[in-house]
């Protein structure tokens, strides 16, 4: 016997016979209540208590609004994942797009452009699945700046809401802003772990 099965078979006899756990209440919210308007509202509010910058664009005028967030940050050479459908050329920028680019390619970029999966409002959280227009995660974790386009329909209340619209078997990456981390002095760093700075540009808003 193992010492895993050891500690297993103990933990059953201390369970005794009826070792079925009662069924716990799931009296949580799983609605905000919130209309289309409000939940994006919200959803800007919560991204920019992160440091995220929020522009708004409908469909008409997305990619004046994303060279206009690009020209702010001087980038003009980014990564883009395979199945990223934007509506045109983005005048004075180069768009590369991933095929296995290794890390060290993909630090070179100025920043990377991604679509999401959902958008939580309650949390200021955008959530991508690696899905078309997202690409696998080391997208999202390397290039210093990070675009995302999330349409205003992709938008939900609470947690809740968004695990019903997600696959748990594709690789989940939960965005709250830019990458940011506290020291024992309680000093804010950003961009250790993944993009110094985020934007996020919510379509048909």
């Amino acid at each position: 016997m193992s010492a895993r099965e050891e500690v297993l078979g103990r933990i059953r006899t201390a369970l005794g016979p009826d070792r079925h756990a009662a069924p716990v209440p799931d009296g949580y919210r799983t609605h905000a209540g919130l209309s289309p308007a409000e939940l994006l509202d919200l959803l800007a509010e919560r991204l920019s208590d992160y440091r995220a910058i929020v522009r708004r664009a409908e469909p008409a005028r997305l990619l004046e609004v994303v060279a206009g967030a690009l020209a702010e940050r001087g980038a003009r050479r980014l990564v883009v994942p395979p199945g990223l459908d934007l509506p045109g050329d983005v005048p004075g920028v180069e768009l590369a797009e991933d095929h296995g680019l290794s890390a060290r390619e993909l630090d070179g970029f100025d920043g990377v452009i991604t679509t999401a999966a959902v958008a939580i409002a309650d949390t200021g959280t955008i959530i991508l699945d690696g899905s078309a227009g997202q690409g696998r995660r080391a997208l999202s974790l390397i290039p210093d700046y990070h675009l995302c386009l999330v349409q205003a329909g992709q938008v939900v209340g609470l947690v809740p809401e968004a695990v019903a619209r997600l696959r748990p078997d594709r690789p989940l990456t939960w965005i709250s802003g830019p990458s940011a981390t506290s020291d024992i002095e309680l000093d804010r760093v950003e961009g250790v772990h993944g993009p110094r700075t985020l934007d996020v540009i919510l379509i048909g808003a």
